[in-house]
């Protein structure tokens, strides 16, 4: 499909790439990564004949159709269906032809071209434009507005929708998970993995990869290098590739050492619970992925907070919504510190509305808000880019909000955001998106608040900036509320999620696995007609669920989804129990590891009175202990999670 040979390619007198070679196979689907400048995009235009390189060609097949993403588009009054239907140029084309004929009377010509449209079944794109539209995100009546009505994050969906109308052999699409919710992304891997041609999409989106990927391309020292598989497997195999070619590698033996030693342990009482062996494998995943990412730039946290009271934040009998205009009803929440929540629900539930009126902004219509005494809120949202001062360095954004700091300190804070030397004295105005959301994020970090509200914080945030955001957020004492698609932070960073829908804040019991069933069913509830109790014997079985057993009535799986669901909702707390004690274990052995190394200076034995020797040897001796103790109900919740999701999976299956 696509070879790439001998190619070396610059951009304002820097080379992207230097000699290299690529093929692409038809049918796949590649994701391609790597550091911001690498020359990503460049490649995108060249594909597309927008640069030309400097030796070597890329060649494609004959008649090669090919669509992409544009990323922005110009207001206009065309309505977001029309739109989207211009993607569609053969078909624009033909009606174009048609128009042409009958304007003629050319009757034979006009009969020739209804032909061509019945093979292009032009007589279903209308509706194939408004399925691409809702599961975008869009509703039905969004489809009659004009584009120039949308805001800038939303014709950037109309864009994606346009580059899948478009029938292509090739399809290219840089960042397309940018300004999609967790729905349109779930949605968006579904199409794509139907896709019959073949695929290059640009992410930074490590879940997303995993789901849609068969291969991926790195870019790295002006070098194309292919792997097989997704975003994980690229993690191993590069890890492997670090482990004998980087200096740095060293750098995380310290850190590999410790995971070893807690699997030695650990292996010792794999015999109490089939589960230690699967606790087993991660860690030992943990050890070969550790060094994929031993080159970040970044390394930074979220200092604590001066003061914290508890709560932080409570909302009774709370009404939400936009003058007359009520989205959500009865709200009651309190945030206490390390309350870690993820905000799930369908577009246009009230996500947005909720996060304004924990702001406090003027959302609350009714019911009480109180705050603490000490309530400190730091807020990221997209349009907060918007209210940067662009003229303004990010050494002036933090010097501004703290006169009196030191020169070094600010610089050393700004350092783990990766803005070293000039970059840090520059006017913000030329950074790019994913710089400017760094800014963003380190001014909230500086101003060390309690309170975290997080709106999509990783759009424009490349991997290696989402992981150490995801590591900050780990450490963070305070409270979290976040809304993300980024499925990998929320793993990682929540333990509760809220379900925003049908105007309600409840508690979601499920994981981000059950919210995708419980998304595809209500999908499948709003778009398909009524069907008969029995499926005839050639039907096919939805996708992603099981196939109904023969001779099932409608009540019988009626009966068998709401066991299932009390089963899942059953297994849910004991999950999240489970995480919750494998994040305490890990934290046990780094605070061991951190003592037995301060415990190894000599100097220490030296001391008179060993004051500090005592403290430090009681510290271990209850680190030890409590580690056990973790240990040992880690392996007894891991029985009942076991035994749980062996009677759910007897249950989907009877």
């Amino acid at each position: 499909m696509l070879t790439i040979t001998d190619l070396s390619l610059q951009r304002g007198g820097v080379w992207l790439l230097e000699s290299v070679n690529l093929t692409i196979q038809p049918g796949q689907r590649v994701a391609i990564v790597g550091a911001n400048g690498a020359g990503k995009s460049s490649l995108f235009q060249l594909l597309l004949g927008q640069l030309a390189p400097e030796q070597g060609n890329a060649s494609l097949p004959g008649g090669c159709r090919i669509a992409h993403m544009a990323q922005e588009v110009a207001a206009s009054g065309r309505s977001a269906r029309d739109f989207v239907l211009d993607g569609d140029i053969d078909l624009r084309r033909l009606e174009a032809d048609l128009a042409a004929a009958e304007a003629r009377n050319d009757d034979h010509e006009v009969a020739r071209i209804h032909g061509e449209l019945d093979v292009h079944e032009a007589w279903s794109a209308p509706r194939r434009a408004e399925t691409l539209l809702r599961g975008l995100g869009f509703t039905d009546a969004d489809a009659d507005r004009p584009v120039s009505a949308f805001s800038g994050g939303w014709r950037i969906r109309l864009n994606l929708a346009q580059a899948l109308m478009r029938p292509s052999d090739l399809l290219l699409l840089d960042e397309p998970t940018n300004h999609l919710d967790l729905d349109a992304c779930l949605w968006l891997e579904n199409w794509l993995r139907r896709y019959e041609g073949t695929l290059l999409f640009i992410s930074h989106d490590r879940d997303f990869m995993d789901r849609v990927a068969t291969h991926l391309v790195h870019f790295e020292q002006r070098r194309l290098d292919l792997y097989t598989g997704n975003y994980s497997a690229f993690e191993s195999q590069r890890s492997e590739r670090l482990a004998q070619q980087q200096a740095g590698y060293e750098r995380q033996q310290a850190r590999i050492a410790e995971i070893q030693s807690f699997i030695d342990r650990f292996r010792a009482k794999a015999t109490k619970a089939k589960q230690a062996q699967s606790r087993v494998k991660a860690l030992e995943r943990m050890e070969k992925i550790a060094p994929a990412h031993v080159d970040s730039p970044f390394s930074f946290e979220f200092p604590v907070a001066d003061k914290v009271s508890s709560p932080l934040l409570t909302i009774r009998n709370g009404v939400a919504g936009y003058g007359d205009s009520v989205i959500l009803r009865d709200i009651k929440l309190s945030l206490l510190p390390g309350t870690r929540v993820g905000l799930l629900g369908p577009n246009g539930a009230g996500k947005s509305t909720l996060m304004d009126a924990l702001l406090d902004q003027s959302t609350l219509l009714e019911g009480q808000r109180t705050s603490g005494e000490h309530l400190a809120i730091g807020y990221f949202a997209q349009h907060q880019l918007e209210s940067l001062d662009l003229d303004a360095s990010p050494f002036l954004h933090l010097q501004r909000l703290s006169p009196k700091a030191s020169e070094q300190s600010i610089r050393n804070f700004l350092g783990g955001f990766d803005f070293h030397g000039d970059e840090a004295l520059s006017a913000i105005r030329s950074f790019s998106g994913g710089e400017k959301a760094r800014v963003a994020l380190a001014v909230i970090a500086w101003q060390k608040p309690n309170l975290l509200l997080l709106d999509e914080p990783t759009n424009h945030l490349d991997l290696e900036m989402r992981q150490a955001l995801t590591m900050a957020l780990q450490n963070f004492d305070g409270a979290i509320v976040v809304v993300s698609h980024d499925r990998h932070l929320l793993r990682n960073t929540v333990d509760d999620f809220w379900l925003v829908s049908d105007g309600r804040v409840t508690e979601y019991k499920g994981d981000l696995d059950d919210y995708e069933r419980w998304l595809a069913d209500r999908r499948k509830d709003d778009a398909e007609p009524p069907r008969r109790d029995e499926p005839s014997s050639g039907q096919a079985a939805s996708a992603g669920t099981s196939p109904a057993p023969v001779g099932e009535t409608a009540d019988d799986r009626k009966a068998r989804k709401r066991a299932e669901a009390a089963l899942r909702q059953k297994l849910s707390p004991y999950r999240k129990q489970q995480a919750t004690l494998e994040r305490e274990m890990e934290k046990l052995q780094s605070q061991l590891s951190d003592l037995e190394q301060v415990l190894s200076d000599p100097d220490l034995y030296a001391e008179q009175g060993g004051e500090r020797l005592k403290t430090l040897l009681s510290d271990q001796g209850k680190a030890k202990s409590r580690l056990e103790e973790v240990e040992a109900q880690w392996l007894e919740i891991s029985e009942t999670v076991e035994e749980l999701e062996s009677e759910l999976s007897d249950t989907a299956s009877a």
